[in-house]
């Protein structure tokens, strides 16, 4: 019998930025494990082969990754590691600048280049490998990615310069990819794409989410379903009928909606007014009762004046969203924005910033308080000392509300869907009592 030998190299795949980002670098895992690689991921393990997944969104992120590609390099000059690629955003962005500045990496590629990095490592891209995935999430919930690119014309964003424009993956391969993670013990799906409302127009000529939300949910095992990144405009609503009727879709939307000022909203080319916006919310939360809202807004876009400002505070306080995030507007190369000075001070975006998670630390403290008393289904993501945590079909991980469950003689896996009773709460966290089934 021929016994499988691994390759003697060592792979260490270093993801940084956003799910999206952490998808494909599952995806370069998935292949190289199949060419017989032994690959970790963020791994403290020595390996003497790194690739770098970079991201290049905004100012921060992209001062991570070039600290993070100098830090490899810097290795690889000591001979700690033999050969250091870069792929990701940053990469795609900046590949020419990147291969001058930083000459010891071995090479750079682009977002949608896997199979040439592949080629690189003598590794043959597994076309039979579509449908399947190793994932680096806990193994009850993984990211399914709808789609790449954006279409839309954000004056602040570079996304479409380095994921190129709207393209869906067809209902077939995402329900065969679901079924695959099924059959592997994940029970929660998070749908994530730059723009998820538009997903099917190129393949279909029309808006499929509704249609792929309900074919997922025939998918056994699956338990709940999460939507992540959807757009105001032209907002699908029948999205909210099935996430009525369908209960493995959660009561759960992701919907950046960047500013509350309709001025600031016409400059960013949002496409979208602040009457729009509530209509949509407030259709939401009729025929979805309960439904949690997570939304970001951006602070200092060129031009911002206080009145601006204090418009965007005052539609946070009328709307009183379940889940809030502010980012401080970075001005990007190429972008439409990048022509206009940006002329609000470093200084004043963080006071903008802290005010308004101020402002959403209160609505925030005040919802949750609303829920003690609740009985409700809670997915145990991990253990934490004396206490279970978990979350609700309100939260999704790393960014949203957790349950603190005490563990008292009771034991529970990692991937248990338990009841509990909410005993108390704080701004960001609720305090559960298990509920016996």
């Amino acid at each position: 019998m021929k016994t499988k030998t691994l390759r003697p190299d060592k792979v260490n795949v270093v993801t940084l930025g956003c799910s999206k980002n952490l998808v494909d670098s599952e995806n370069i895992i998935t292949q190289l494990k199949a060419n017989d690689y032994d690959v970790h991921h963020d791994s403290n393990e020595a390996a003497n082969i790194v690739i770098v997944n970079t991201c290049g969104f905004i100012d921060l992120a992209k001062e991570e990754s070039i600290n993070t590609i100098l830090d490899y390099a810097d290795r690889k000059s000591r001979g700690e590691i033999d050969r250091l690629y870069v792929t990701g955003c940053l990469s795609q962005r900046y590949k020419d600048n990147l291969e001058e500045a930083i000459p010891e990496v071995d090479d750079y590629f682009g977002t949608m280049e896997l199979p040439g990095l592949l080629s690189r490592l003598e590794a043959n891209y597994q076309h039979d490998l579509i449908g399947e995935r190793f994932i680096t999430t806990p193994e009850h919930y993984a990211y399914l990615k709808i789609s790449e690119g954006c279409n839309r014309t954000c004056s602040f964003c570079a996304i479409p310069l380095m994921r190129g424009t709207h393209v869906s993956r067809p209902i077939e391969e995402l329900v065969r990819q679901a079924e695959h993670f099924a059959r592997t013990g994940v029970k929660e799906l998070m749908l994530i794409a730059q723009e998820l409302t538009y997903y099917g127009l190129d393949l279909y000529q029309r808006r499929m989410l509704p249609t792929l939300l309900e074919a997922l949910a025939a998918v056994e095992g699956i338990e709940w379903i999460r939507l992540h990144y959807a757009y105001p405009a032209k907002f699908p609503r029948d999205i909210f009928d099935v996430m009525a009727a369908q209960p493995k879709v959660c009561n759960y939307l992701d919907i950046p909606l960047q500013h509350g000022s309709d001025a600031v909203l016409q400059r960013m080319r949002r496409q979208v007014t602040r009457r729009d916006t509530t209509d949509l919310i407030r259709y939401a939360r009729e025929v979805v009762p309960g439904i949690a809202i997570r939304t970001t807004f951006l602070v200092g876009y060129p031009g911002e004046t206080e009145a601006e400002f204090e418009e965007m505070c005052d539609f946070v306080r009328e709307m009183r969203f379940e889940r809030l995030g502010v980012f401080q507007y970075s001005h990007e190369e190429d972008t439409r924005a990048y022509g206009v000075e940006d002329d609000v001070p470093a200084e004043v975006k963080a006071r903008r910033a802290n005010r308004l998670m101020e402002i959403q630390q209160e609505i925030s403290y005040e919802l949750n308080q609303a829920r003690v008393g609740e009985v409700t289904a809670v997915l145990i993501d991990r253990k934490d000392g004396e206490n279970y945590v978990g979350r609700t079909q309100y939260d999704s991980p790393d960014v949203d509300n957790e349950v603190h469950i005490f563990a008292g003689s009771a034991y529970l896996r990692t991937g248990d869907m338990v009841t509990a009773r909410i005993e108390s709460a704080t701004e960001y966290d609720l305090i559960g009592e298990l509920v016996a089934g």
